[in-house]
This record gives structure tokens, sequence and C-alpha cells, in this order.
């Protein structure tokens, strides 16, 4: 294949995640802001109420993905007050997390470029602190939001006004409607979610303990138990930052080993956007909880 034919089939993966699940009217907008550029594709939208938190997955050649995570950035700005948000997933910001994937016809490099360019525009054009993760990180052991979202949104005032808590990309000033970005370069990763039978938070936080790389558990895998208010049940909410070195299934089974020690079954599982086909590692959606499966969450579909 010539540079040329590469080039033109480059794609990039843009994964916001913004701190708003509940106001539909929101979320549309948010939706239209990615749709209408021309060569990105909003392939999903995933809101949830209770983690207050909505993730798109946009698909296209790096320009486009690129102006289609600047015109999201705009909206979110202008739409998101984070001094009236509250939610059970852990947030810095409004756009609180903006990665992006190498996919096709891109290396990790170009995604590291494409990171810093869209972090440097939107500090600019927004006034807002900016830090990066990840691949595109500029300092050591920001290998994850999780490293620099300590503190959250309401320690990121006193954050912002020590030396050791300077931003970046953007000035070190607080602001109360929009907090901070957190923009990153990695690999594809597969977020997954388990609900247990019952509201019961604490075995839910065993549970992911039990699962989780930093407690002694799988390797790749993040994981927290919240419960879900509105639906009155627990959840195991998870990261699998390497589904090759951790797929789904075996996330899944350890799940559920771990609940059924505590007398409790599992209800039912969810992705969080996309998850690519040898993620599965050869086993059925169906049997890991995903009864709703379809080809459209599937990654090779847009590519």
């Amino acid at each position: 294949m010539s540079a040329g034919a590469q080039r033109a089939r480059a794609v990039v993966e843009c994964v916001p995640n913004v701190s708003e699940g509940r106001d539909r009217a929101a979320l549309e907008a948010f939706a239209a802001a990615i749709a209408g550029v021309a060569g990105a594709t909003l392939a999903n939208v995933h809101a949830d109420a209770d983690h207050h938190r909505s993730v798109f997955t946009i698909l296209g050649a790096p320009d486009a993905v690129e102006a289609a995570a600047l015109a999201l950035a705009a909206r979110v700005v202008e739409i998101v007050d984070m001094r009236r948000h509250r939610g059970v997933h852990p947030r810095l910001g409004a756009l609180d997390v903006l990665p992006f994937v190498p996919l096709v016809g891109v290396g990790m490099a170009e995604a590291v470029a494409l990171a810093r360019r869209v972090g440097r525009a939107i500090a600019l054009r927004r006034a807002l602190p900016v830090w990066y993760y990840g691949a595109a990180a500029t300092r050591p052991g920001r290998p994850t939001p999780r490293e620099l979202r300590r503190g959250e949104y309401e320690g990121l005032a006193a954050r912002l006004a020590t030396p050791d808590g300077a931003p970046d990309d953007g000035p070190a000033r607080f602001d109360p409607r929009s907090g901070a970005v957190l923009v990153g370069a990695r690999d594809v990763l597969v977020a997954f979610n388990v609900w247990l039978d019952g509201g019961d938070v604490t075995i839910a936080r065993d549970v992911a303990r039990q699962v989780r790389e930093s407690s002694g558990g799988l390797p790749a895998v993040q994981a927290m138990g919240v419960l879900l208010p509105s639906r009155g049940v627990a959840q195991i909410a998870l990261n699998l930052l390497d589904y090759r070195r951790t797929p789904i299934p075996l996330a899944f089974d350890r799940v559920v080993e771990a609940a059924r020690r505590h007398g409790v079954g599992v209800r039912r599982a969810e992705l969080v956007g996309l998850a690519p086909r040898a993620a599965f590692a050869g086993r059925s959606p169906a049997s890991l909880g995903l009864a709703d499966f379809g080809p459209l969450l599937e990654l090779e579909t847009y590519l």
C-alpha cells in the first residue's frame, strides 16, 4: 500500500467522557456538535444518570476527529456547570477525559501529537487547565486519568493554588463552572460494567478489590464498586486497560466468582462504548451478561 493510500484510510478513535448523564437535550446537543463535523463518525453514546456521565465514541481521520473533539469541547463548556454536578463516578471537570486512540494507519506518536494539539487548543480557547496522561503525559507517573483525578473537582481549587498543582497547559486558574480537562493518548480500552443482584455496595467494593490489579487482582484491570441509587443495585465498573492480557471473559468470570462467595449473583453486564472482537476471547456476548450486544457495539464494524 502506498503512503498516500495508507494515509487515506487512517482512523483514530476519540472517547470523550462528559460530566452529564441526565439532561437529554444536553446530550443531543453534544451529539449534534460531533455529527456536524464532516468525516467524523459518532459510533456510540453511552449515558448513565447515576454516574452522571456520558461517553461518546468518535471515529474518523485524525483531522476530522480533532475538529469533532474541539466542537464537542465548545458545547460542553457552554452547557455543563460543575457547581451543580453530583454523581457516583469520580470527575475533575465538565469535559473530564479526552483520550485519543490510534487504530488504522496511525501510530501512537501521531496520537500523542493530536492529543497535545487538542489539549493546547482547549487550554487557549477556553482558558482551562489541562493535564496530559497516558502516552501523551509530559511527566512520569500518569498512565491513566486516575492519578490526575485525585481530590476530584472539589479539591481542584486548592490543588491549582500550589506550585506542584500547575497544569501542563492552560492557566493555573480554577474555573468553577468547567473545572479541568484530562487529555490522553492510549491503546484501546474496554469499559465494562457488571450489575450485581442487590444493592450492597460494601460487597461491590470488595468484589472490585479482588478483581483490580492494584489490589493484587487481574493484570491491566481497574475496578470500583458503586451503588446505582436510581436502580437500587450495586455495580462493578471495570476498565480493561489491555484486553490482550485480561479479556472480558476473564474479568467477568472473576467478578462472578467473587460475588458468589458473598452469596450474590450477577444480574447483567454492559459495555460502555465499543469493544474489539478479540476482547471476547471466543466467548459469546450473551455468556458474559451482554444480552443486548449487537454489531454496532463491535469496533470492527466501523473499520
